[in-house]
């Protein structure tokens, strides 16, 4: 799954003291345990390859310990999202409905959950949530709360007038990618939970890249069978330093299949990203040029492959991105 979301300034937007203890203007963060910091001395090294057990495939698929008499689900889209709507709090499953999460997660792609307390557990409760689906990923670029790098933010520091600066020379905000693609094993599984919501703006829009293959017609998805595409970190990395971040493990390139079979559902789906994919192995650059930008307009410009979600106070968002 391919996402799109508003790029978030770096360490060097960021005032802390306004952050902790607010001013006439901003009130303090409701949550200060999670203010992102960049720590310089905070380095790791290359990852190394590990086992991953998708936990879908041990799941009950008639879900009996996630979905019963008081709880359904409510689709988004006629491929991808689901609402979970019900007395279902996350915080308190036990592993057999986490498996069944996992595997509604592969079907659905994108699943939502409400009125959920994760944003007021203790960060080490909600880090070892998630760690039972897998390992987890410590993003090499940005903010973390302190302590916590396996938590990623998504955080604008109060004040920060960069989107003016950036819209002197752009036209939009939003970014289509999927994250990390870079990496040899990116995320399966990303969980994401909201803190504060502004008034308006802030929504995150999703595209079901197995819904983006479908569309595309036999021959062109015989074509695209056995091609491959160098993802690379380095532009990444480069921004990060440029702006005053941080940078945790060096980054590298990794070749991937455009296409990929998903290891639950074995749907073949589109993996490309115009952010992290560097061309097409093997091809001259204007015949890479040609077939992934078809590609990039193809999964940013169909509104029917996409689903839009609007951020609520205690909204948690699971996405497949396998």
């Amino acid at each position: 799954m391919a996402k799109s979301g508003n790029l978030v300034p770096g360490a060097s937007s960021f005032n802390r003291d306004i952050e902790v203890n607010g001013n006439s203007e901003w009130p303090p963060a409701k949550y200060p345990a999670y203010l992102p910091t960049w720590d310089p001395t905070q380095k790791y090294p290359p990852l190394q390859q590990y086992i991953f057990v998708d936990r879908g495939n041990h799941a009950d698929p008639t879900f009996p310990h996630l979905l019963g008499t008081d709880v359904h689900t409510t689709n988004i889209t006629p491929t991808m999202g689901t609402f979970i709507n019900g007395c279902v709090q996350l915080s308190q499953l036990g592993d057999s409905a986490k498996d069944e999460i996992a595997l509604l997660t592969a079907q659905w792609k994108l699943v939502v959950f409400k009125d959920q307390d994760f944003a007021d557990l203790p960060i080490t409760k909600a880090v070892e949530w998630g760690g039972y689906f897998g390992r987890h990923y410590i993003n090499a670029t940005s903010g973390t709360p302190l302590g916590f790098p396996e938590v990623q933010l998504a955080h604008r520091g109060a004040g920060d007038s960069s989107y003016d600066e950036f819209f002197s020379s752009h036209i939009t905000s939003a970014a289509w990618h999927s994250d990390v693609t870079y990496e040899e094993q990116p995320p399966a599984l990303t969980i994401m939970y909201i803190l504060e919501t502004p008034e308006t703006g802030g929504d995150t829009l999703f595209t079901d890249q197995v819904e983006a293959y479908r569309r595309l017609s036999s021959a062109f998805q015989e074509r695209l069978h056995g091609l491959s595409a160098p993802h690379s970190g380095v532009q990444q990395a480069e921004t990060a330093r440029r702006k005053g971040s941080i940078v945790r493990r060096e980054p590298i390139e990794t070749v991937h299949p455009i296409v990929r079979t998903h290891p639950v559902t074995r749907e073949k789906a589109l993996f490309v990203n115009r952010q992290f994919t560097r061309g097409i192995t093997d091809m001259k650059r204007k015949e890479s040029d040609c077939i992934l930008s078809f590609l990039y307009q193809h999964i940013a410009n169909s509104p029917d492959l996409q689903c839009r979600i609007k951020w609520e106070p205690k909204m948690v968002i699971l996405w497949d991105v396998s």
